[in-house]
């Protein structure tokens, strides 16, 4: 084997063990939890806003950020759920680049996965007990998700992931929204039947173990347009993508139909300054269609606290070091105008 073991890591109940969550942590993550499930159930006609950075750099600037999510959370509170990202592994369409907090907490540093999981578990728990959200991350690696299993409410499953075995084994044994992307091919089947997986009870190897999942009925759609063979993007947020995807997930007879629209990578281009007008556009297709607006749940968007992005090293605080997002005022005034429209 070409590979060298550098050495153990601890086991996610050791971590969880060295850093616990308190009983009110606890208790507020159940109560997140169970306002965001019911979305998904239908019990709740809140609209669902999975919002932050494209990836989570360092903490000071995060926890900002998600503080100022709180505040404008308490305005739209009857309206609109928040699940801030804490987005800490990326993935890398050649396998180079920065991959996250996950493997390097300081961008600038070389990877240390031991500081990382360190690093990642505190972040996602000072956002629980210091602004009351319990947030969102990418299962990039299906069998990371354990170190964080106690503090997210949502897990999203990437394009390039969609169509692996383990990831969609792995999801079909969470007990919380996961959604599914549409693969970068934008191959519709290829999502259902990833949510089909996940909303089936599986038996499958994991962490060495022979383990059986039950299935999650909060499996879901999330639409983030393709690319095409000459690597043009095309978008799939319009109001027939809509449509087709209504009557092509309503004919596989899924569990607690959703879909989320990504409103940034394929779908804008990345150009992210549109997805304040995609977001509009999605709304006006739900006030048009009520097929539409029965399984749009709600939106994903890039957003920190400076626009656009900046290269690793330029270090200007809050500025994304991988894709392009809005900045703060821009997101601000984007929740309120959803806010209005609902």
């Amino acid at each position: 084997m070409n590979m060298i073991f550098y050495r153990k890591l601890p086991i996610p109940k050791d971590i969880k063990e060295q850093y616990p969550l308190s009983p009110e942590m606890a208790k507020r993550k159940a109560a997140e939890d169970a306002e965001i499930q019911k979305i998904f159930t239908g019990e709740s006609k809140k609209f669902l806003l999975v919002i932050g950075p494209c990836s989570a750099d360092r903490e000071d600037a995060v926890i900002e950020y998600i503080s100022r999510l709180r505040t404008v959370q308490d305005k739209v509170a009857d309206k609109i759920v928040i699940v801030p990202r804490i987005y800490t592994n990326k993935p890398r369409t050649t396998g180079d680049g920065y991959k996250g907090m996950l493997h390097q907490p300081d961008p600038s540093e070389h990877p240390d996965m031991l500081k990382g999981l360190l690093a990642i578990r505190a972040l996602h728990m000072r956002a629980l007990s210091e602004t009351g959200f319990s947030c969102a991350d990418e299962m990039l690696y299906p069998e990371n998700h354990r170190y964080l299993s106690d503090v997210l409410s949502y897990v999203a499953v990437g394009a390039r992931s969609v169509e692996n075995q383990q990831h969609r084994l792995c999801a079909s044994g969470l007990d919380i929204p996961c959604g599914m992307k549409n693969p970068t091919s934008g191959d519709l089947s290829i999502m259902l039947n990833s949510i089909t997986a996940a909303q089936h009870s599986h038996t499958f190897l994991y962490r060495g173990w022979e383990a059986k999942s039950l299935g999650n009925p909060l499996a879901h759609a999330i639409l983030r347009g393709y690319v095409d063979d000459r690597g043009i993007s095309h978008p799939n947020y319009h109001y027939e993508d809509l449509i087709t995807l209504y009557d092509a997930y309503q004919a596989k007879g899924l569990q607690n139909m959703a879909v989320l629209i990504d409103t940034n990578h394929a779908n804008s281009g990345k150009q992210y300054l549109e997805q304040i007008r995609i977001a509009k556009e999605v709304l006006h297709s739900c006030r048009h269609s009520e097929d539409i607006r029965s399984y749009v749940k709600g939106l994903m968007i890039e957003s920190y606290l400076e626009d656009g992005c900046q290269k690793i090293g330029e270090n200007v605080y809050g500025k994304s070091i991988t894709d392009p997002c809005l900045g703060w005022e821009k997101t601000e005034r984007l929740i309120y105008d959803i806010a209005d429209v609902l």
